[in-house]
């Protein structure tokens, strides 16, 4: 086996508008999130379920934080019971301008 080869292992999601973030760490919530909802919005998915879990609430105050700060984010909100509770927030997405760059 190749030394210098990484040990990290790409992970290929289904963009189907639902993140479930329960098999990523915490520090990589801040590049995924965001990569996750361009790409949603590539593909014209506007309504987006993040599963983050009721435990603690850290991860929910992260994701929230994170999504407070992306202008594609129109409007996000704690899931209703059917989708969740609170352990899922529901994120509306900002359409993709025909004018902004693909290559984000």
């Amino acid at each position: 086996m190749d030394d210098n080869a990484s040990d990290e292992v790409t992970v290929q999601l289904p963009i189907d508008g639902v993140l479930d973030l329960h098999t990523f760490r915490p520090a990589e919530m801040k590049e995924l999130i965001p990569a996750y909802l361009e790409e949603c919005r590539r593909r014209g998915i506007l309504s987006v379920r993040i599963v983050h879990g009721k435990g603690t609430g850290n991860l929910r105050r992260t994701v929230h934080a994170i999504l407070e700060k992306l202008p594609e984010v129109v409007a996000f909100r704690l899931a209703g019971s059917e989708s969740g509770g609170w352990g899922a927030t529901l994120a509306e997405l900002r359409p993709l301008n025909p004018e902004e760059p693909h290559g984000l």
